[in-house]
């Protein structure tokens, strides 16, 4: 097991990757940028280290100043989080030359996965279902256009490489596609410094559906069931819930199954999570993502495992904990992702947390790095907080979410709180019947 860990993150997930290695006897190294000096991960680490000043560029996404806090604390093991330097191979690879290790897959997996063309034509070689597109990057107007009318309009234009819905972009006829394929490479280009783009069929009314895997690296894998993704603003998730209301134990089993076999012969290490659409009872894989996810406490609700803790261990060369047939499922659990931002316009609302009383009872958690009195900088993501509920049935977890949102004050600024409020007392909300495109065509309405 390691002695140090360095948390190459910041915010709620710094916290609680913090909060795993104590319950193991590990050390603790927080970095954070000028902004970030008085956070709660800050506070309570072993060590801390300043790494610059507020831009992510120059602070948490500056791999040498990282490197140098992890030989000036002699951290042995870095735990990325998410976001940032999560899915960076070179990061990985830097880290593994200066014999510290990546806490997540190995650089070759997080590369291949990370461009999404690759992803795809390893994930149909694995016998993963994928959604029908291009073989490969599409280069021009014309090429788009003879793939299009194969496939039949409407078509989603996709960004090779980053995520979080930049550089995707729907042409319904060939007179849009121009347009979408121009505005995806450039929201490709300065979101990632890449402007390649593929094209897949667009489908109209599919759930977002991903599976948990966890890999120890030597050929050994498992699924930890399902989460519901589908509740989503301009590519973004803001609720997650498992199991999914859309699924039976039979397509469960068979997807899971299919997805751990797809594991265990890529030889897959740490956590990981397989994107897929759903439609009509069909999977059709997207991407996949090399990391924790912002949404993990929802699985950890229904099976009971510490997904972070089992990172950990995995990392230091400890075989997977549990075996297939040990995982269980039980109850229902929904995240709601708390945001600094207007509920309707979506506008950021950084500043002063002037009041802050965070809800609890039985099967209600709250992962969240900010307090009363904590100032929230502009430089980075709003997410500041996730509510997770857990209950018996869907119902029961429906229940008790009204009442923990009822409990939940934030005062000084605004937050998405109200969106959610309105959301749970929405019948196809209620009765589980949505997809993708549901809460985008809802907060149109007058």
């Amino acid at each position: 097991m390691f002695d140090k860990v360095l948390i190459a993150n910041r915010g709620e997930i710094a916290l609680r990757v913090q909060r795993a290695c104590k319950e193991l006897g590990i050390a603790t190294v927080a970095v954070h940028s000028t902004a970030d000096a008085d956070a709660m991960h800050v506070r309570l680490a072993d060590e801390s280290v300043c790494i610059g000043p507020p831009a992510a560029s120059e602070s948490y996404l500056n791999i040498p100043r990282l490197l140098a806090a992890c030989e000036i604390t002699g951290a042995d093991a870095v735990h990325p989080g998410y976001g940032f330097l999560s899915e960076n191979a070179r990061f990985a690879e830097i880290l593994e030359e200066h014999q510290i290790t990546f806490i997540g897959p190995t650089s070759e997996h997080i590369r291949i996965m990370g461009d999404k063309i690759t992803a795809k034509e390893t994930a149909k070689s694995l016998g993963i279902p994928v959604v029908p597109g291009s073989a490969g990057e599409v280069t021009s107007e014309t090429q788009a256009l003879k793939i299009a009318k194969e496939m039949g309009f409407p078509v989603l234009v996709k960004a090779t490489a980053g995520g979080g819905g930049r550089g995707m972009k729907v042409a319904h006829s060939a007179l849009e596609l121009g347009l979408a394929l121009a505005t995806a490479r450039s929201e490709a280009k300065a979101a990632f410094g890449n402007d390649a783009v593929y094209i897949e069929k667009y489908l109209p009314k599919p759930r977002h559906i991903e599976i948990q895997v966890f890999g120890d690296g030597k050929g050994n894998a498992i699924y930890l069931g399902e989460r519901d993704c589908s509740l989503q603003r301009r590519h973004q998730k803001i609720l997650e819930e498992a199991p999914s209301p859309a699924l039976n134990a039979a397509a469960r089993k068979k997807i899971g199954e299919t997805v751990s076999t797809a594991m265990q012969t890529l030889k897959y290490r740490g956590a990981g999570t397989v994107e897929f659409l759903f439609e009509d009872g069909e999977f059709y894989f997207i991407e996949m993502n090399t990391r924790l996810q912002v949404e993990h406490p929802v699985t950890e609700a229904i099976t009971g495992i510490d997904l972070v803790l089992e990172q950990i261990r995995i990392a230091s060369g400890a075989p997977l904990t549990y075996k297939q047939d040990q995982v269980t499922f039980s109850g229902h659990a929904i995240e709601c992702r708390i945001n600094a931002e207007n509920a309707r316009t979506f506008r950021p609302s950084p500043g002063q947390i002037t009041y802050w009383h965070p809800p609890g009872g039985l099967g209600v958690r709250v992962d969240s790095g900010v307090y009363q009195g904590y100032r929230i900088p502009p430089y980075y993501d709003s997410l500041i907080g996730k509510l997770i509920v857990h209950g018996k049935t869907r119902n029961e977890c429906m229940m008790r979410l009204r009442r923990a949102l009822s409990e939940f004050v934030i005062d000084g600024i605004e937050t998405t709180i109200p969106l959610f409020q309105d959301l749970v007392s929405q019948p196809d909300f209620v009765n589980g019947m949505y997809d993708i495109h549901w809460l985008e065509k809802y907060l149109q309405k007058p």
